[in-house]
């Protein structure tokens, strides 16, 4: 959801040096982008004091001029101080403010509370002050051809036919289990998508998702393919959603892999704020029902029922995918 905000400041200092500081295990998704420049990688939990004084002192003698803090986080914000860039800019919330040269007003904030503000537009209010252009909200990743030929030759391997219309299916959601539509609704959805629109099914779990995406498996009658043994990287999920006549899933990571590649996508929304993730793309249909107690925003259901996922029917999300499956043209 950054990523229109990261080609902005790419085109605002074209001449810097841009360094990234992220998670090693997020770095796949954003390599081959056309933005990115030097990589610097958060220290592992487990790292010792010693260790992490000479990562601190590593970025210190980078002597940075200028940092962008996109997290909310007041962790960060006291790296970063430590690490003594000069000019500090970022949100002032999480009461990291002092920490900051250039705290930002929180846009969505009011009487205390946090208002849903689609994530895009949040940026942009970050994007304004630094000087760049109105960011938008296309969201653009990239594919390598590594990922490429490592995503076809897996594929290859499983036996399914790349020239067919693919439906892949992301079923888990790191938010919680609240977020999770039934496995025997998303098997009858895909049976549904096999015998009437002749598409192949592609199963692609996360880490730790493997049993929910089996029981979607084991409850088809019709043949699908399960990439659990072992999961795709995050790289490879690319390909794979790049190559895809439709992505079907719950609000997760996945999704926005299908906007940046302009795959049509069919999203199940349950107990989640739909407007934080909002974009102007127009090959996404939203599955949703109203219910009074949503959305909550709770990753586990407090009353353990959970009507909004409950409610929406496998015909619902059959015929909400069927007309992009109509659409589609190899």
């Amino acid at each position: 959801m950054a990523t229109p905000f990261l080609k902005a400041i790419h085109e605002r200092f074209s001449d810097a040096d841009v360094s990234f500081l992220m998670y090693r295990h997020l770095h796949s998704i954003v390599l081959g982008s056309e933005w990115l420049g030097d990589v610097h990688y958060w220290p592992d939990k487990d790292t010792n004091r010693k260790d992490y004084r000479s990562w601190l002192a590593s970025l210190r003698a980078q002597d940075f001029d200028l940092a962008i803090l996109l997290p909310n986080s007041l962790r960060v914000a006291w790296t970063i101080w430590r690490i003594g860039a000069k000019r500090r800019v970022g949100f002032a919330r999480d009461a990291r403010s002092w920490l900051l040269t250039d705290p930002i007003p929180v846009p969505n904030r009011l009487n205390n509370k946090f208002e849903p503000l689609p994530l895009v537009d949040y940026y942009e209010h970050f994007a304004i002050p630094l000087g760049c252009e109105s960011p938008g909200d296309r969201l653009t990743l990239y594919t390598t051809s590594d990922e490429d030929n490592a995503t076809l030759t897996r594929l290859s391997a499983e036996g399914v036919d790349t020239s067919n219309a693919i439906v892949t299916i992301c079923p888990g959601a790191k938010f919680g289990a609240s977020k999770c539509w039934h496995p025997e609704r998303f098997a009858g959805v895909a049976d549904e998508l096999v015998r009437k629109n002749g598409a192949t099914i592609v199963i692609s779990p996360g880490p730790g998702e493997e049993p929910l995406a089996q029981a979607i498996a084991d409850n088809m009658s019709e043949t699908c393919t399960l990439l659990a043994d072992p999961c795709l990287n995050l790289g490879e999920l690319k390909s794979l959603i790049n190559k895809s006549a439709l992505l079907l899933g719950n609000d997760t990571g996945p999704r926005h892999y299908a906007r940046a590649f302009d795959t049509p996508r069919v999203t199940i929304f349950g107990p989640t704020e739909q407007r934080w993730t909002d974009t102007s793309h127009d090959k996404e249909t939203i599955v949703k029902v109203a219910v009074p107690c949503g959305p909550c925003q709770k990753k586990i259901c407090p009353l353990q029922e959970r009507i909004c996922m409950d409610r929406i029917s496998v015909e619902d999300v059959y015929q909400a995918s069927a007309i992009y499956m109509e659409n589609y043209k190899k």
